[in-house]
């Protein structure tokens, strides 16, 4: 009876994670996309040099037959920017440059949309935009500043270049193949947001490049299948949307997912997938030795990378501790950004 009792606990425990995931606010406030997706409806299919649009970390643009444009752009949480602008203004820079390596592209120079009012508010983002810059070694080349709004506001665009045959698209997952999750655990919680995994203020802008490089290459030796860089919905509310955007479902053990194992951190498992990782992927691959290589490839830079689950039918993202499980989304019978819908 005592064995069947903490089964349950285990069971319940399990359960409440994946609700605790599934209601994270990172996750939730994903949800408003489709409605203004839905207005633009094909918006994106305008014109002849469309290649992916909605959905992907970066649009895909076609220049020529051998060359794509890659293109994004991403608004800073506003919690994050009220805890510290500098912060702000610098992961303004880290998110754009991941989602363009992200794709296998290589990021050519940005642009910023500063809204505020305050001069010392405005003053930290720029600060934090330009050490973002030098460590990340990616020029601001212009942008727009609104100088009297109510609301303080960041918002940076970016471009970038991939070769045609190299990108790695969100939406190419499918039944059988592996998924891989690669975080640099070498960092810390930044001290002002505690949602924010610091792995990047430390390091040089080389080693940082030869980190994001891991992902042209992986693009390269076309090894992945799907792929997108971890971002504010946490580490499984990621790999939420590239289900979405593939039209699949996932098997996770919990318990291989990278994480830090220094007792003096004491990240709970259910923050730590909260966690906007700094430098962090989920790919998936079609076996067991492309998985192997692309923690190779991860492990050469720095990152720690793990075979953590593989991808099935089933349009459900379930987590497994043992021989419990526990569905986190169920995309059958709801939506994280519900793009996929949209274009169907």
């Amino acid at each position: 009876m005592q064995g069947m009792s903490e089964n349950r606990r285990e069971n319940e425990n399990l359960r409440s994670l994946a609700e605790d995931l599934r209601n994270f606010e990172g996750v939730k406030r994903k949800r408003g996309i489709r409605d203004l997706v839905k207005t633009l409806w094909n918006a994106d299919k305008v014109g002849s040099r469309t290649i992916a649009g909605f959905g992907e970390d970066a649009a895909v643009l076609m220049v020529d037959n051998d060359n794509f444009v890659l293109l994004a752009i991403d608004g800073i949480w506003g919690k994050l920017l009220s805890a510290d602008p500098w912060w702000a203004g610098y992961c303004a820079v880290l998110v754009n440059v991941n989602d363009i390596a992200a794709m296998g592209g290589t990021p050519l120079a940005m642009v910023n949309l500063t809204s505020t009012q305050k001069k010392d508010v405005c003053v930290e983002l720029g600060r934090g935009m330009q050490d973002g810059v030098k460590k990340f070694g990616v020029p601001m080349v212009g942008g727009h500043l609104h100088p009297d709004t109510s609301y303080d506001a960041l918002d940076v665009g970016i471009v970038g270049t991939v070769r045609r045959d190299n990108v790695i698209f969100s939406s190419g997952a499918a039944p059988g193949d592996k998924i891989v999750v690669a975080i640099d655990l070498d960092g810390r919680i930044y001290p002002k947001y505690n949602l924010a995994w610091d792995n990047t203020t430390k390091r040089s802008t080389a080693a940082i490049k030869r980190q994001l490089n891991t992902m042209v290459e992986i693009g390269e030796k076309k090894l992945a299948t799907a792929g997108k860089d971890i971002s504010n919905p946490g580490t499984l509310g990621t790999l939420g949307m590239l289900l979405e955007a593939s039209g699949a479902g996932a098997q996770v053990e919990l318990g291989k997912i990278p994480r830090p194992d220094s007792e003096e951190l004491h990240i709970p498992i259910a923050h730590w997938l909260k966690m906007y990782p700094g430098t962090g992927f989920i790919l998936t691959v079609r076996d067991e030795e492309s998985a192997t290589e692309c923690i190779h490839i991860f492990e050469d830079a720095g990152i720690t990378a793990s075979m953590v689950g593989e991808i099935d039918a089933s349009r459900k993202l379930t987590i497994r501790d043992g021989s419990d499980k526990a569905t986190v989304f169920d995309l059958n019978q709801e939506i994280i950004t519900g793009i996929k819908q949209i274009s169907k």
